[in-house]
C-alpha cells in the first residue's frame, strides 16, 4: 500500500470524528442537564449534528477499509 502514513491519518482522523459523535450524543441522550441553557431546539439541533458526524465518520471508515485497509481488494 502507497503512502501509508496518509491512509493512517484519514483513519485516525474519521475514528476521532467518531468518538467525539459517540460522546456528544451519549452527553445529550444520558446528561442533558449538564448542557446548560439549551432549549429543546438547541438539543435537537445539535444532537442531530452529531448524528451527521457519526454516520459521516462511520462512512469515512468504511470506504477506507473497502478501499485502503484490506489485502485482497483489488484496488
Amino acid at each position: 500500500m502507497k503512502n501509508k502514513r496518509l491512509i493512517n491519518a484519514l483513519q485516525l482522523q474519521a475514528e476521532s470524528d467518531k468518538e467525539k459523535a459517540l460522546m456528544a450524543l451519549e452527553l445529550l441522550v444520558n446528561n442533558p442537564v449538564g448542557i446548560g441553557d439549551h432549549t429543546a431546539t438547541d438539543m435537537y439541533k445539535d444532537a442531530e449534528i452529531a448524528l451527521r458526524n457519526l454516520a459521516d465518520a462511520e462512512d469515512r471508515l468504511q470506504v477506507l477499509k473497502d478501499y485502503y485497509l484490506t489485502e485482497s481488494n483489488g484496488h
